[in-house]
């Protein structure tokens, strides 16, 4: 048996794989910080309106924060996406997801442009944040990255001065050679997870990158 599977009770058989245990310990810890950033947000906003503190609200410190505590909830919201729970009937409005990308494009490196019509299954939204995330790593310098869905499915193509490739990372989205490679950093377990849940979603995934670009297509 494999030592990352955990096994149910014998009246439900079915294993908890290792990408789904990873699902339900990021939903839960999402959960409970979602609670207390909106607590502090809705703490600047009561100081911004309190008459005790006239001009608190453009002062430099509090700009700040504020700005720190939205893009923490963004990045939350993200996470929870990219590497929570997804039942397989979950589904996600375009605007939904729209929303998502505008928030972390803000305070990332990375211009997100998404063309699309209807909405989504839940399973790939999650597979295209974690493509997006790997991109994100192959893009430190930034970069344009387009989202597209077409008659053969999504692809993500992005565009940059230059990139930075990592064929020990990228080989990782090749299921058939992942376990040949090096356990990831933590900084990187998007790049496992993204063929983890592709594999577990029945997915094929296709990725190329050079010196100037790349995509991810599934």
């Amino acid at each position: 048996m494999d030592d990352l599977t955990i096994y149910r009770t014998a009246s439900s058989p079915d294993p908890i794989t290792p990408e789904n245990l990873a699902a339900l310990v990021t939903s839960r810890l999402c959960h409970d910080l979602v609670s207390p950033l909106g607590a502090i947000g809705n703490g600047l906003e009561l100081l911004e309106l309190s008459g005790d503190f006239p001009g608190i609200g453009k002062s430099g410190e509090m700009l700040l924060i504020a700005e720190s505590v939205a893009a923490a909830r963004a990045r939350v919201r993200w996470f929870r996406m990219a590497f929570g729970q997804a039942a397989p009937d979950q589904r996600l409005s375009l605007a939904e997801l729209g929303a998502l990308l505008a928030d972390v494009e803000k305070s990332g490196r990375i211009r997100l442009r998404l063309e699309a019509e209807g909405d989504l299954p839940r399973i790939e939204a999650r597979l295209i944040l974690l493509g997006l995330m790997c991109l994100e790593t192959a893009l430190p310098w930034g970069g344009e990255v387009l989202v597209c869905r077409g008659a053969s499915g999504w692809r993500l193509v992005a565009q940059a001065s230059r990139t930075k490739p990592d064929p020990a990372l990228w080989g990782w989205l090749d299921m058939a050679h992942a376990a040949q490679l090096p356990a990831p950093n933590s900084s990187d377990v998007h790049f496992p997870l993204l063929a983890g849940f592709a594999r577990a979603a029945g997915r094929s995934i296709g990725w190329e990158l050079d010196e100037s670009g790349g995509e991810i297509s599934f």
